[in-house]
């Protein structure tokens, strides 16, 4: 007889500091040092993109399910005129199962290049007339832009604050190419 006692999900997942550092590892632009949080990377790249794109990721960690259940070694006795009874003994298992395999996402970003003082301007005017961002316009990447990326990018599916080349060009910070 196996009687269940307890079952818990655990989920292992980065700090937010961490995250950031995850989704965007890449050589922020010279004096700028928080420009990672919001530009893809040339270095790390899926398999098989185009050379000189840049990209970030999403990183969806494992679930895994831990159980803990008590098997029934011997079943209890009853008393008899011979003696008391026995009560019955079990024994304590715990096992762990991947309910969800870890899962990356990719998507195709600005390289670090295409993100000049005036097109973070223009990414932070374009968010604040969205209401995703109230900070000052500045042209530098800064907590509250990155925040802004992450919370309009979560409306459209996307839950990064890497800036994606989809959003950035849905918003008009930078140009669509025409295809001929």
């Amino acid at each position: 007889m196996i009687r269940p006692i307890r079952a818990t999900r655990l989920a292992f997942s980065l700090t937010a500091a961490g995250a950031l550092t995850a989704l965007a590892a890449c050589t922020p632009p010279a004096g700028d040092t928080t420009a990672m949080a919001l530009v893809g990377s040339m270095q790390d790249t899926p398999p098989g993109a185009p050379e000189g794109t840049c990209w970030g990721r999403i990183v969806s960690p494992a679930l895994i399910e831990t159980v803990t259940e008590q098997i029934l070694v011997q079943p209890a006795s009853a008393a008899t005129d011979a003696g008391p009874g026995a009560a019955a003994i079990y024994r304590t298992e715990t096992r762990q199962r991947i309910v969800n395999e870890r899962e990356v996402t990719w998507f195709e970003a600005p390289c670090p290049d295409d993100m000049t003082t005036e097109t973070i301007e223009t990414l932070q005017r374009a968010l604040a007339v969205r209401e995703f961002y109230d900070g000052p316009v500045t042209g530098r990447i800064d907590a509250a832009t990155s925040a802004a990326v992450g919370r309009y990018q979560a409306t459209t599916g996307l839950q990064s604050h890497v800036l994606a080349l989809s959003t950035a060009r849905a918003l008009g910070v930078l140009a669509t190419p025409i295809e001929e």
